[in-house]
């Protein structure tokens, strides 16, 4: 008779109640087979199968939906070498959301500007199936650089010292959505309907090898970004970004790594990792702080932190509930495309959690480094 299988120890860090619907699905995360440990981190929130704001431990299976179809999207930012002021008048703050409209579509690049390929380190480095490759030679080389909806965004942030910071959310646009979807296809369902791939099968190796390409796509998407919007800067004001503060992460991937004395696939899905010195970025919202952070290496926690505020009310809800006077009152003092207020409303402030909360609740992981208060927000619509 086989013996029954424990589900996994679960170790969490709360900022607050958990959200309706979080605890059903993380007791099906702890039940899946092959999960070892699970990790909740304060950001925590519903999502598809399984729930950003959670890390989790494997032997050998890989779970795909605990690393998110945005593969590798992560963070980046970077400092001018200016003060926050410049950005402290309407013509200078009007004049830059202006050039990022241009210089950082939202979806993708127009033909006649667009890359005319991608760089070799992504153009030669070969997927899985001849459908991801067609993708890659156009979605992708017309995606470079480009911002994406939802939550991602592009801030101008000051420090304690008033010097001018951006900021970057971003991921591997279509090409992850494409390359997860492909592959949890080829995965086989447990009875809790999660899909499984076996790493050491050819198809796990597969999905591997395409997860360190969208990875490394993410990483140069942020970078064209962030050489985009220098190049603006300094062809408005003649100010510089300066290469040696540039500080990346992302926060939905998978690899192997050392817990407990033993190797783990670790699934990271709206999860930093946090190990000891490492550096990090987590925003808050577009109206609240945000952190430069290091982390701490804490073992229960699987050397992880959360990626962000975290949503506390789904889109529907905020976009039912708030309104446009609540949204401007809530970016006071943030500037922004008035424009797009309506659009806005599902990402104001009071449809994430109190990320003054998310930090207190996570001191055991991170250790803030630096604070930032935001100056102006650009979002893709």
């Amino acid at each position: 008779m086989s013996e029954a299988i424990l589900p996994a120890p679960v170790h969490k860090w709360l900022a607050g109640p958990l959200p309706a619907g979080v605890e059903d699905s993380l007791e099906r995360l702890r039940r899946a087979e092959d999960v070892a440990y699970v990790a909740v981190l304060p950001d925590v929130h519903l999502a598809d199968d399984v729930c950003v704001g959670v890390a989790l431990a494997t032997n050998r299976l890989i779970y795909p939906a605990a690393v998110g179809s945005d593969i590798g999207c992560g963070m980046a930012a970077i400092r001018f070498d200016a003060d926050a002021d410049l950005l402290a008048i309407e013509e200078a703050a009007g004049a830059v959301l202006g050039g990022l409209t241009r210089c950082v579509p939202a979806l993708k690049h127009p033909s006649a500007t667009a890359p005319s390929e991608l760089p070799s380190t992504l153009g030669d480095a070969p997927l899985s199936h001849p459908r991801l490759e067609k993708l890659k030679s156009r979605d992708g080389r017309l995606q470079l650089g480009t911002l994406g909806r939802g939550n991602h965004f592009l801030e101008f942030q000051a420090d304690e010292q008033e010097q001018l910071w951006l900021m970057v959310h971003s991921g591997s646009r279509s090409m992850g959505q494409a390359i997860s979807a492909h592959h949890s296809t080829a995965g086989k369902a447990d009875k809790r309907r999660l899909i499984a791939i076996d790493s050491e099968s050819s198809e796990g190796q597969a999905y591997l090898s395409d997860v360190a390409w969208a990875i490394a796509y993410a990483q140069a998407n942020r970078l064209a970004i962030i050489a985009a919007v220098s190049r603006l800067m300094q062809s408005l004001f003649g100010v510089v970004s300066t290469a040696d503060s540039l500080i990346q992460c992302h926060h939905n991937h998978v690899r192997q790594e050392i817990h407990f004395g033993r190797r783990y696939w670790v699934h990271r899905k709206g999860a930093l990792s946090a190990g000891t010195d490492v550096p990090g970025l987590i925003p808050g919202s577009m109206g609240t702080v945000s952190f430069h952070v290091s982390g701490r290496g804490h073992p229960p926690a699987l050397a992880s932190s959360s990626h962000g505020a975290g949503r506390c009310m789904s889109r529907r809800d905020a976009m039912q509930k708030i309104t446009r006077r609540e949204l401007e009152r809530e970016l006071s003092g943030v500037w922004f495309d008035h424009r797009r207020i309506d659009a806005l409303r599902d990402e104001a402030p009071s449809a994430y959690k109190d990320i003054g909360a998310v930090m207190r609740a996570q001191r055991d992981l991170t250790r803030i480094e630096r604070r930032l208060r935001p100056l102006l927000s650009y979002k893709g619509m």
